[in-house]
């Protein structure tokens, strides 16, 4: 009989609690990119101070505006950039701002995080790791990803309340085999949960997520829900 623990496991993983293979990742994000947004800073990084899922306890935060997006801009010195929200990709162009991903800023909306998500298309195993830990080694062992230390924490509380929401659907879904998809390109039930209860809160407070940053997963999603964007932060021009 599989353990409670390695039950556990598998509800902490945000991304996933199929035991059925995922299908392969694209191909890897060219590595002098990923080392030019690792060595940016940003100047107005967003923090995350206490659990968000209990300030947010029994409600879910406002979407943000449709065509709204996260920019930012470079300094003259191409290490420091700025981040703001704004209403549309036209208005944050018109300023000299590149967008990152739709949706307003948010806590992972650094370069650094981006980096982790275009070189980390499946993060299941590795959040899955961090998750059976306490909470202070699991913020630890999710900073050891890449991730910013607010990006980290918002995932830490991520992985906190999917466990306290969803533990016994995807207990079920992981004794079952389940895949991470049904037949009908759904999602299975303890992803479902995770998304429906874990989901809105994360992404208000993190911004920047893998489909509203262009970025596909090891998770099949359809196509209109993964944004067009394109990262060409060093390319010359506004």
């Amino acid at each position: 009989m599989r353990s409670w623990t390695a039950a556990a496991a598998c509800t902490l993983a945000l991304l996933g609690c199929a035991s059925t293979a995922p299908p392969p990742p694209p191909p890897g994000p060219d590595a002098r990119l990923i080392a030019a947004l690792r060595a940016t800073v940003p100047a107005n990084p967003i923090p995350v101070g206490d659990d968000p899922y209990l300030a947010w306890a029994g409600r879910e935060p406002p979407p943000p505006p449709p065509g709204s997006v996260c920019a930012l801009r470079l300094e003259p010195d191409r290490v420091h950039y700025r981040l703001e929200s704004f209403a549309s990709e036209a208005e944050a162009r018109e300023t000299g701002y590149r967008v990152t991903h739709t949706g307003r800023c948010g806590a992972c909306s650094t370069l650094q995080d981006l980096a982790v998500y275009l070189e980390r298309p499946d993060l299941t195993t590795p959040v899955r790791k961090c998750g059976i830990m306490t909470a202070s080694n699991r913020l630890a062992c999710l900073r050891s990803l890449g991730f910013s230390e607010a990006c980290a924490r918002i995932w830490s509380f991520n992985t906190e309340n999917t466990r306290k929401e969803c533990f016994g659907v995807c207990v079920r879904s992981w004794m079952s085999d389940e895949p991470s998809t049904r037949p009908d390109g759904s999602l299975n039930a303890c992803l479902q949960c995770d998304e429906d209860r874990s989901g809105p809160v994360f992404k208000a407070v993190a911004g920047r997520t893998r489909r509203n940053s262009g970025i596909r997963s090891s998770i099949p999603r359809p196509e209109e829900q993964v944004a067009h964007v394109t990262h060409d932060y060093f390319a010359p021009g506004p």
